[in-house]
């Protein structure tokens, strides 16, 4: 029994698929768990160092790694599905207004380590770049991987004394946004290009494959997870109001206990 692969032939709308949403339904539920340990520590409740801790650095960099996957395999999903500029553009607005809302938000209450380059503003600028070359196929998976590398192999390139020039000027607001950094900037949330491009490439490339083996995106999801799914296909949403909801009731907390 052969499959028919998801392309514009195939598919006359855009189709939405319960695995997909579901995997990005538990990256929303494993972030909200995350920043609520990171309110109950920043009220007082809990006394955790969220910025050097393993515990916790390790799971930063596994949801983020899960949102940006996550993105690569929608994106490869919508270009299958023939989704023209202009919608992915209304959705690329979308998310750049939010990215400017939070670096606000985040000003207002870490004035001297606010949001300027965080994962939402990473992901506007990686969707432009996944877009345009989402019919790369299995390059991706080395585009990815040298993504990755170039990161990891400049961070120590650019500490010698040879390249501290070089350094300070990656270092700076201006360029850090690019990750070549030896020094993670003063910020609350932080996700350059490199290398966390090569993450969305690499979701970007399993989307590719998936949608040439269409049974496998069809995947009929267990009932116990259907909630995820349904929180995954209102993802944005959700990540803009969970934190004010979050901060609001610990603040109610915090009132009705004086």
């Amino acid at each position: 029994m052969t499959h028919q692969p998801l392309t514009r032939a195939a598919t006359s709308s855009s189709l939405r698929f319960d695995a997909v949403d579901a995997l990005r339904g538990l990256a929303m539920v494993w972030m909200t768990f995350f920043h609520f340990s990171f309110d109950l520590n920043q009220f007082g409740y809990i006394k955790q160092d969220f910025y050097h801790a393993p515990l916790w650095t390790w799971q930063r960099t596994l949801i983020v790694s899960l949102f940006l996957f996550c993105a690569g395999l929608g994106q490869a999903i919508a270009v299958a599905q023939g989704q023209r500029w202009p919608r992915f553009w209304r959705r690329w607005a979308q998310i750049l207004g939010c990215a400017l809302l939070v670096t606000v938000g985040s000003w207002w209450m870490f004035p001297q380590s606010y949001i300027y380059f965080g994962v939402l503003h990473g992901m506007a600028l990686m969707l432009i770049i996944a877009r345009l070359t989402a019919r790369w196929g299995g390059r991706l998976w080395w585009l990815g991987a040298c993504a990755i590398a170039i990161q990891l192999i400049a961070s120590y390139a650019l500490q010698t004394e040879a390249t501290a020039q070089l350094a300070e000027m990656l270092n700076s607001p201006q360029l850090n946004w690019l990750g070549l950094i030896t020094r993670k900037p003063i910020t609350e949330d932080y996700v350059p290009l490199l290398p966390w491009l090569g993450v969305m490439w690499w979701g970007e490339a399993a989307g590719t494959w998936l949608t040439r083996h269409g049974a496998a995106l069809s995947w009929r999801l267990p009932a116990a997870f259907k909630p995820l799914a349904m929180l995954g296909r209102w993802s944005l949403s959700y990540y803009m109001l969970h934190q004010p909801v979050l901060l609001g009731g610990l603040m109610a907390v915090g009132w009705l206990a004086k």
